[in-house]
């Protein structure tokens, strides 16, 4: 994979510049061990504010339930 499409790939998924930068230049020591931690990383952290807005949803979806139940 090129530095463009990894640096393209990271900005869809909503990396910014500075996570981006390190990871790049990660990417270009030539460290896949470290690499593949970086992206991994962030992964987790993607996935922990996924959880939390599933958890804001679920709440919303509960008071919908609730309202339309007292209709």
């Amino acid at each position: 994979m090129t530095k463009e499409r990894i640096k393209q790939a990271l900005a869809d998924a909503g990396c910014d510049s500075k996570r981006t930068d390190r990871i790049l230049r990660i990417y270009e020591d030539g460290s896949e061990r470290e690499l593949l931690h970086a992206l991994r990383k962030y992964r987790c952290e993607l996935m922990e504010v996924l959880h939390e807005n599933q958890k804001c949803i679920d709440r919303i979806d509960y008071l919908i339930r609730e309202q339309t139940m007292t209709q």
